[in-house]
């Protein structure tokens, strides 16, 4: 059977740097080397056992410079290597910080039904131990196997693969730090095949897409974080600095303070549109006509990070809030 092609394109972050020795396995982000992706693919010449790589430079940042400033650039860049006929997948190098992100949000607007991976890594490609080659490989053989079509968007760090919604970064440091605390991961990238043992069920690439579109703008959605005594005055200045939308990483199961809550209706009053989600980072959140202000759009099971992605493509296209809680429900 013939070799896919698979096109990886170079964003930077861990999986792409060198630190100064082997041993700078944190140490190395605060003067590190951050390799082209085309210097990475040469560090791993097993990739020829498996595909036939087309590298497409893009970008090599940590990808805490990596948001909504970006991510449209990067989706054309994606648009325009799926339409290569030669193509058969995308694997996406990216730092781990924001790659979750990264990928609902090509999750919900890429058009392309060629699998589309992103990678990343724990330990820098210089560390003892890294785990950047083996991830990179494995993200490039999901990306060209017929098994992994038509999920959405993927994930492959540490031999799993998880879907662009579920998955979220658990741990600063270990490798297995990325997980899909609700439902767990999807497969494996073994040794000897690529076994998946589930699909995603709600709306993902290419259909979201059809239904989201990539707005001309992206409006502001901040992220309100509750603790104990929080008296909302951040949702205040949020609204001040022009936020059309604010998500809340509320104390769970997803309801604010009582000051934030009066907070939140004086905000509301003004046309700011709220998601309810947890602090807790996984659990569904269920209708609670008390504890929250009338209005408010519940996140389902969306981290609040996820959600804000969410919440700013969809008040790019409508703010009744019946229609917006439709989409929470629906993506």
């Amino acid at each position: 059977m013939a070799r896919p092609t698979v096109a990886v394109i170079g964003t930077g972050g861990t999986i792409s740097s060198l630190g100064h020795h082997s041993l700078e396995l944190a140490t190395y982000v605060d003067h590190a080397t951050v390799m082209e992706v085309g210097e990475l693919i040469a560090k791993v010449p097993e990739l020829d056992r498996v595909a036939d790589i087309v590298p497409v430079p893009f970008r090599a940042i940590p990808s805490t410079a990596i948001g909504p400033a970006v991510w449209p650039e990067l989706l054309a860049i994606v648009h325009e290597t799926a339409a290569r006929p030669e193509i058969d997948g995308i694997a996406i190098t990216h730092g781990t910080a924001t790659l979750e992100e990264t990928a609902y949000f090509l999750n919900l607007t890429v058009e392309t039904e060629k699998t589309v991976v992103l990678v990343g890594a724990q330990r820098p490609a210089s560390g003892l131990s890294t785990d950047a080659f083996l991830n990179l490989l494995n993200a490039v053989r999901v990306a060209g196997a017929p098994e992994a079509r038509g999920m959405g968007v993927l994930t492959v760090l540490n031999d799993e693969i998880h879907a662009a919604r579920e998955v979220t970064k658990t741990h600063s440091a270990r490798a297995q730090t990325f997980k899909a605390p609700d439902f767990g991961v999807l497969g494996h990238a073994d040794e000897d095949r690529i076994a998946i043992y589930r699909r995603p069920v709600r709306v993902h690439a290419p259909e979201a897409a059809r239904e989201l579109g990539l707005p001309d703008r992206l409006p502001r959605v901040e992220i309100a974080y509750s603790y104990g005594g929080s008296d909302g005055a951040v949702l205040r200045a949020m609204a001040d600095l022009g936020a059309e939308g604010i998500v809340m990483a509320a104390l769970a199961p997803g309801n604010p303070t009582p000051e934030e809550h009066e907070v939140m209706e004086e905000v509301m009053a003004r046309g700011v549109v709220f998601v309810m989600g947890t602090r807790a980072g996984a659990g569904r959140l269920v209708p609670l006509e008390r504890r929250r202000p009338k209005g408010t759009v519940l996140a389902d099971n969306l981290t609040v990070q996820k959600a804000r992605i969410l919440l700013m493509l969809g008040l790019a296209r409508t703010k009744d809030l019946d229609e917006l809680q439709a989409l929470f429900y629906r993506f």
